[in-house]
């Protein structure tokens, strides 16, 4: 009996955080007291990253760089233009590749900070796996590299200015 109640409490610690998709995001970073964060992003080449592999060119350079199939369907570019390319599925079920780079990508798998009462208290949101991604080069280095075909120096602060999207103070 004791067997059975520490696999049941064990349990849940070996399960990793689930993806919630940028529309579950959306419900609450769309509003004005959000700051419109979703509307930041989806004017962003982050969301259009996946559709930017879409294209002619795209495959052109997919095949210059030797590379069997299509750019949309390359791991090397999922890799960096799908937020959790290649990621066990049974976390990422509601990802959809169409979202790009989304919410997730820097700010990690939301299920278990989503909850408004969670993201009401920002050690409560980070202890339950929220990334707040400012001031990390590092995190963005992840992409914008050498690796990249497109690659051109990454300048932090510049792609910072185009994509930061605080929550206002007020």
């Amino acid at each position: 009996m004791i067997l059975a109640l520490v696999m049941f409490v064990a349990l849940p610690t070996l399960a990793e955080h689930k993806y919630v998709g940028v529309t579950m995001c959306s419900a609450c970073h769309r509003s004005e007291k959000a700051g419109k964060q979703f509307d930041i992003w989806k004017g962003s080449k982050h969301a259009g990253a996946f559709k930017t592999l879409q294209t002619p060119k795209a495959d052109e350079i997919a095949k210059a760089k030797g590379l069997k199939t299509k750019a949309a369907e390359s791991p090397e570019c999922l890799e960096c233009h799908v937020t959790a390319y290649g990621a066990d599925k049974a976390i990422t079920t509601a990802l959809k590749q169409e979202d790009g780079v989304q919410c997730e990508t820097c700010h990690g798998p939301g299920s278990d900070y989503k909850s408004i009462p969670v993201m009401k208290d920002k050690a409560k949101a980070e202890a339950a796996g929220l990334i707040l991604a400012v001031n990390d080069a590092k995190m963005c280095e992840k992409c914008h590299n050498s690796k990249s075909p497109t690659y051109k120096e990454f300048k932090y602060k510049e792609a910072w200015d185009k994509i930061k999207h605080p929550i206002p103070s007020n």
